[in-house]
């Protein structure tokens, strides 16, 4: 166990951050959290940070995190939503999909040349649902018409139950994927955190091992459950969703279905 902060940094090379909850809570940088990315800067360890918000493109971020005052690039956040990108352009590059998500998300599949729908239909291949803050009854109205009517393969980028922003919690993809499983008795395929191909999708691309690795984040059921997965060490904060309590007693993981285990 590391008893200060400067040596937890020493001995890692590559943090890998969760935003919501964690860095941030809705529009506002917690405190603390610049000085901390500066500290692993300053002594040449690599931020990459790990979200599974799917409902903003990495450029978003980046515009965010300069507003904060600290200077980013794309490559250094990894969502749940670029990593369903790449996942759906590998599998299903020449396929029809049905998208229910933001339009800045949707608009991000249309650019990497996936072909993508609003509207259910027998010519639609898979299903993908992500975290909509834009989530209208008429997208769930699609969805559920197209798992009812047919049995395409359905994905979501993420099982979080609740995102937590500046005045508590809203629901999240996870919750928005309940409401559907409720009314059609299937289940989708989650392609995000705690599933471990994002944490090893950045141990390829900075060449680090899983020894030099830390993950931290604010949720014990993705965040932690994705370090353990992933064989790297993890950090609770307790800023977000996860409190103390539930730390020492023993968690229970409420019921994810099932991850992704398609390699990339």
């Amino acid at each position: 166990m590391h008893h200060d902060l400067a040596s937890m940094i020493k001995e890692k090379k590559l943090f890998l951050l969760d935003i919501d909850g964690t860095v941030a809570l809705g529009s506002e940088l917690l405190p603390g959290a610049a000085d901390f990315l500066r500290t692993v800067r300053d002594s040449g360890g690599m931020l990459r940070f790990l979200t599974n918000n799917s409902s903003k493109a990495a450029g978003d971020y980046v515009g965010q995190f300069r507003e904060w005052g600290i200077e980013t690039t794309e490559k250094e956040f990894v969502t749940a939503g670029t990593y369903a990108r790449d996942f759906l352009k590998k599998y299903y590059r020449n396929e029809k999909i049905l998208v229910a998500a933001t339009e800045t998300y949707c608009k991000e599949l249309e650019k990497a040349g996936l072909n993508i729908t609003c509207q259910a239909g027998e010519d639609v291949d898979c299903v993908l649902c992500a975290y909509d803050t834009e989530l209208t009854y008429e997208k769930l109205v699609q969805v559920c018409r197209q798992l009812t009517e047919t049995k395409v393969p359905w994905f979501a980028t993420n099982p979080d139950l609740r995102c937590p922003i500046d005045f508590g919690m809203v629901p999240d993809c996870g919750s928005i994927c309940k409401m559907i499983t409720a009314s059609v008795g299937r289940e989708p395929e989650y392609i995000g955190k705690p599933a471990p191909g994002m944490v090893y999708a950045c141990l390829e691309e900075t060449g680090c091992t899983p020894r030099q690795t830390l993950l931290i984040g604010d949720r014990i059921y993705t965040d932690m459950e994705c370090g353990k997965r992933a064989g790297i060490d993890s950090c609770l904060v307790l800023t977000g969703e996860g409190t103390a309590e539930e730390w020492k007693n023993g968690f229970q993981c409420p019921s994810l279905g099932k991850l992704a285990g398609y390699l990339m």
